[in-house]
């Protein structure tokens, strides 16, 4: 019998997605560590890599993905909203179903998948960004895992902006649990949550300046201030051989 949480395999009269494509491909990708200002000895420095995006999946998607996909459709018809014009893309990579939502069209998404009937997915578990440099015009990335406890499924939103214009609709409003995820997300990420009720940092100090987990911030050299002693920078502590 198959798991409520993945979709049924072949096995078990299900259809897998097909995957014949490679993505979309964003860079390129050279050596293995990043630097390129020293002497190689390991032969990783001539690694060449893409860096690729999964690409839309095409029909069928295997499992409940179909009729949670065939749902969310017909719900978002039901309310003059073109599922095209919401639905950027749907992929299903590794067992898992991800709508890429406009953003400007995220709160109704989420409110219809809250509220549908057949749909029913009440939990939404957090939010988490993700930085691409590689992939213009859409930097940021906020991911969203919901569950639905109706029907025993799970399902991920992705929603993409700009480094220059990094706003996404906050959905505290459809699901409260995400406070704080929300506050956490604009933290490390500097993704702002429009319509947030408090979106201030959680984890750095009010004062920090950037944020700390996107691929641009500097690894090392950012003064730090612990308990009112001042820990220097790597590249200034002392050194023992």
């Amino acid at each position: 019998m198959s798991s409520p949480d993945t979709p049924d395999t072949p096995g078990n009269n299900g259809v897998p997605a097909p995957r014949g494509d490679t993505g979309e491909v964003i860079g390129v990708r050279k050596g293995m560590f990043g630097a390129g200002d020293s002497g190689d000895t390991t032969g990783y420095g001539g690694l060449v890599r893409t860096v690729s995006m999964p690409g839309a999946t095409s029909r069928p998607y295997g499992g409940y993905f179909d009729e949670v996909a065939d749902e969310l459709e017909g719900a978002l018809e039901e309310q003059d909203l073109l599922p095209q014009n919401a639905i950027e893309k749907t992929v299903v990579d590794r067992g898992e179903l991800t709508f890429h939502i406009a953003r400007e069209h995220l709160v109704r998404v989420a409110r219809t998948l809250r509220d549908d009937p057949a749909l029913r997915f009440e939990l939404c578990t957090g939010v988490s960004g993700v930085h691409f440099l590689d992939d213009k015009g859409r930097e940021l990335h906020a991911v969203y895992h919901l569950r639905s406890i109706t029907h025993g499924r799970l399902i991920r939103l992705e929603v993409s902006a700009p480094d220059s214009d990094p706003h996404i609709p906050s959905l505290v409003a459809v699901y409260p649990t995400n406070d704080w995820h929300e506050r956490e997300t604009y933290d490390f990420f500097g993704i702002v949550f429009d319509g947030h009720p408090a979106l201030t940092r959680i984890m750095m100090p009010d004062d920090w300046q950037g944020f700390p987990q996107r691929k641009d911030y500097p690894l090392g050299g950012i003064p730090v201030e612990y308990k009112g002693a001042q820990i220097p920078a790597p590249d200034q502590r002392r050194s023992y051989t």
